[in-house]
């Protein structure tokens, strides 16, 4: 359930590589228990924008608040903010010499110091959760893609996150094995995390979004509930980017 309470606070982000702005004068607010998902096309700025919610990039100008709190200047220990926000990445960045419990255990432990007996256990219920605890003590090459990055979801889940950032997490899976992700993501979405996700998967997105932003050259073009921007998208980019997703079929 959204509450009213703004989880997170971007006010004017820019962002530049040197080579001309990829992000412009950005503006989102996240509130708890929301679920906004980024979509656009390639190359307009969407992965940037997460990586700058995090720490990942360097802005130009803006600022980024967490629970009210500046986290984009001088005094910020990503470090500590990172396990706040997590993130869960198209490449799953899993220890190819751990095993699975290990590689999800790895963070609590060593980064928030908690006790082994009660990391593994919850290591071992949030593997339930997702049907893969008879995959605990195998190796990230004895899993397919769509095992891998449910083990990275979980990763993410265990160092207790108040949102979770995701970048296009399917995009390298086969497309039976982008569902069992999906329906991770699903049920987080309805067990009231707060979430922001970029994705090309576009039933998805209108399935697990409270609001969806359109994004165009670095900028925020539309903002709407999926009702709104997959029925009735109110500008010409927007209608123009959903038709390359309709085909009807050839005659003749």
């Amino acid at each position: 359930m959204i509450q009213e309470e703004k989880l997170l606070e971007i006010k004017h982000l820019h962002k530049d590589y040197g080579n001309g702005p990829v992000l412009k004068d950005v503006s989102l607010d996240v509130r708890k228990g929301e679920v906004v998902v980024l979509i656009g096309p390639s190359g307009c700025g969407k992965s940037t924008f997460l990586r700058c919610m995090n720490g990942l990039e360097d802005i130009q100008s803006g600022e980024i608040k967490l629970d009210g709190k500046i986290i984009t200047d001088d005094k910020t220990k990503w470090s500590d903010v990172r396990q706040k926000i997590g993130m869960v990445f198209q490449s799953y960045e899993l220890f190819p010499h751990m095993t699975v419990i290990d590689n999800i255990m790895l963070g609590p432990l060593k980064v928030q110091k908690r006790e082994k007996n009660q990391v593994e256990k919850e290591a071992g219920q949030l593997l339930e959760r997702v049907g893969l605890y008879d995959k605990k003590d195998s190796f990230p090459r004895q899993l397919s893609g769509g095992q891998k990055q449910r083990v990275a979801i979980v990763r993410a889940l265990i160092m207790k996150p108040e949102i979770l950032l995701f970048d296009e997490v399917t995009a390298a899976l086969d497309p039976e094995m982008v569902r069992e992700v999906l329906d991770v993501m699903l049920e987080l979405a309805k067990s009231g995390s707060t979430m922001v996700i970029v994705t090309h998967e576009m039933q998805f997105a209108r399935a697990v979004a409270d609001r969806i932003l359109f994004l165009d050259g670095g900028e925020i073009v539309e903002s709407g509930t999926p009702e709104e921007f997959f029925v009735n998208p109110k500008t010409e980019r927007a209608k123009r980017f959903l038709n390359t997703f309709t085909f009807e079929k050839k005659e003749g």
